[in-house]
C-alpha cells in the first residue's frame, strides 16, 4: 500500500475537526471508507475503500480510484467496464476517517452486478425477529458479463 505520509500528520482534535489541513485517518489496514453519490440526483451509488494512493490519485486526476480489499490492489472505477466516475466534489467527514465523493457516473450503472446502484435491496423486518431482503430499484441496467467478462469483480 502507498505511504500514508502523502498527507499531513494528524494534529489535535481541534486541528482535525476545524482546520483546513487534509489529514485523513486510515484504518488498521491502511484504508479509508469512501461513499460515492450521483452529483445530480444525490443517489447513493456505492461504498468502497481507498488507500492513500487511491485517495491521492482521485484528488489529482478527478477520477474515482479505489483499493480492492479482496484483490489487494488499486483500481480506477470503469477501467474494465467503461463505467467510470468523474469526481465533481470531494468531502471528508468531521474526524477525517470517511470520504464522500459526488460523481458523474458514466455508463448505465456503478454496481458490478449490472445495477445503477450497489444498494438495490432493502432489509425488511419479519415476524419473530426474522428479516429478509426485498429488491428495490433492482433492475439490471447493463449485462455484467459483457462489461467485466469472466473475471470476478474488483469489489471491496
Amino acid at each position: 500500500m502507498a505511504d500514508p505520509a502523502l498527507f499531513a500528520a494528524r494534529g489535535s482534535t481541534q486541528d482535525v475537526e476545524e482546520g483546513r489541513i487534509l489529514a485523513p485517518k486510515f484504518d488498521a489496514d491502511g484504508l479509508i471508507t469512501c461513499v460515492a453519490t450521483d452529483v445530480r440526483t444525490g443517489e447513493l451509488l456505492m461504498v468502497a475503500h481507498m488507500d492513500p494512493e487511491a485517495l491521492r490519485r482521485t484528488i489529482n486526476t478527478g477520477e474515482a480510484w479505489y483499493f480492492s480489499r479482496s484483490r489487494k490492489r488499486l483500481w480506477r472505477k470503469g477501467e474494465r467496464s467503461g463505467h467510470g466516475q468523474r469526481v465533481i466534489e470531494m468531502r471528508i467527514d468531521c474526524d477525517q476517517d470517511a470520504v464522500w465523493i459526488k460523481v458523474e457516473q458514466t455508463g448505465p450503472g456503478a454496481c458490478h452486478t449490472g445495477r445503477r446502484s450497489c444498494f438495490y435491496r432493502a432489509v425488511v423486518p419479519g415476524q419473530g425477529g426474522s428479516f429478509s431482503l426485498e429488491f428495490r430499484d433492482g433492475e439490471k441496467v447493463f449485462e455484467p458479463q459483457a462489461a467485466y467478462g469472466d473475471e470476478p469483480s474488483l469489489g471491496s
